[in-house]
């Protein structure tokens, strides 16, 4: 590769420093990073909303009375959970590398766009009987679908768009907006909690912020139809473009590296945010609104913490902070959790947190660039879809239930040694990264 790269404004600058990006170019690229974002973050709300409603529309989907219904319940969240990510991230992966990351975005948004209207009118139980929960697992297991290819095309678009020297601060709003997600979903159920009784929340209350999310999603459809393709023609017609052949033919290792990293980075990301609020309550014995308090307070920091480690990466380098990230992963996790055992402070708990989740904030900025840069235009978005959902699926997926598992035989701090031994794989390949992308870093 030639040690000069034009930029699309036709000016020249070395891969070691930042190219000339005319006053347009950056208002063009920055819109571009906000629309695919914007999407992302309705993405994980329309998600969420889902577990967080839960409890108030169970009942009316899925009876006691109904062990039909009960095994759909159960069936419905393993399916969704573990089963449709990857497969997600296959098929989502494989449309964005042949036919185009804008095309990817635009089919997954809507997917879960449809998936939320659905639901907010579907029939309940005692009007359609055993139909009302199956439908409900269709519609689940299409949001699964949606979110497991959502990552892998939006952490590829990000990417290729963020301005170069500055792609690390760029990619971090991936997180900045998943996280988003998650707390704009809290908040909703927060606020009709105050506006409503919960006899009317389980009548009908429950299906307002489904009708929001389908909403916002075609607000995020009208952005992303706005976005400009950044696969090229070249790279789409290349006849192993999107093709499992192509990614383990010629990338096996970056894609056993990116697996490496993901299972545990998905792994302490899970423990510390969903799985974190049950342990308050279970094993801290918080209260259950403190630890709600405690970690919506922690997870808006943890937000607004992205793009300041994305920046970081960007003076430092992906391999420094992904080595960052696997090193105090390993040393911390197991002093965190213990030290969180033993504290009745709700003050001490958020700070405990707070430093745990500066910590995952080495990977979470930077997880979707990182990613990127392992893999060439033709199988990127696939690569780093299918890695991330295969790692999320088994080790994030799974995290709550082998913590709760654990603690359920009287060995909770098997659990702690479990992410820290996580920590050490993600360490040691994290060193197999190269100090210098191997792709993407002389794009345009």
């Amino acid at each position: 590769m030639s040690a000069v790269t034009p930029t699309q404004g036709g000016q020249t600058a070395s891969p070691s420093s930042p190219p000339h990006y005319t006053a347009e170019e950056k208002r063009h690229r920055v819109f571009a990073i906000m629309a695919a974002s914007s999407g992302n973050l309705v993405e994980w709300f329309d998600f969420y909303v889902y577990a967080f409603s839960a409890l108030y529309f169970a009942p009316a989907f899925f009876p006691k009375s109904d062990p039909t219904a009960q095994l759909l319940n159960t069936a419905g969240v393993f399916a969704a959970g573990f089963l449709m990510r990857p497969i997600g991230g296959w098929l989502f992966g494989r449309v964005a590398d042949r036919l185009g990351r804008k095309t990817s975005m635009l089919i997954s948004v809507t997917m879960m766009c449809g998936g939320s209207l659905v639901i907010a009118c579907l029939p309940t139980h005692a009007q359609i009987g055993a139909w009302a929960p199956f439908l409900l697992l269709v519609c689940r297991l299409f949001q699964g679908l949606s979110v497991g290819g959502e990552y892998g095309t939006t952490a590829t678009y990000m990417s290729e768009v963020a301005l170069r020297g500055q792609r690390g601060f760029f990619s971090s709003f991936q997180y900045v907006t998943l996280i988003g997600g998650q707390l704009l979903a809290v908040l909703v159920i927060v606020v009709l909690e105050q506006l409503l009784t919960e006899a009317e929340l389980k009548s009908w209350g429950w299906r307002i912020p489904f009708v929001i999310g389908a909403i916002a999603a075609v607000v995020a459809l009208l952005l992303r139809r706005t976005l400009h393709e950044t696969q090229s023609a070249e790279a789409k017609a290349n006849k192993e473009a999107g093709s499992m052949a192509g990614l383990f033919k010629h990338h096996t290792p970056a894609f056993l590296t990116v697996l490496g990293y993901t299972a545990g980075g998905s792994l302490i990301f899970y423990t510390f945010t969903t799985y974190m609020q049950k342990y308050l309550v279970n094993t801290v014995h918080l209260p259950i609104k403190t630890a709600s308090y405690v970690m919506t307070g922690a997870l808006f920091v943890y937000m607004c913490m992205q793009p300041v480690f994305g920046a970081l990466s960007d003076r430092i380098g992906r391999r420094n902070n992904m080595l960052l990230f696997g090193g105090l992963g390993a040393l911390a996790t197991v002093p965190i959790l213990t030290a969180l055992q033993h504290t009745t402070s709700p003050v001490l708990a958020f700070v405990l947190i707070i430093v745990a989740l500066a910590i995952v904030s080495f990977y979470t900025s930077i997880s979707g660039i990182v990613k990127a840069e392992m893999f060439p235009p033709e199988v990127r978005a696939l690569g780093v879809g299918l890695a991330y959902a295969v790692a999320n699926a088994i080790f994030g997926g799974s995290a709550e239930y082998v913590a709760l598992g654990l603690k359920s035989l009287g060995h909770e701090s098997a659990f702690f040694w479990y992410v820290s031994g996580m920590m050490v794989i993600a360490f040691l390949v994290s060193l197999r990264l190269p100090r210098q992308a191997s792709y993407l870093h002389h794009d345009h």
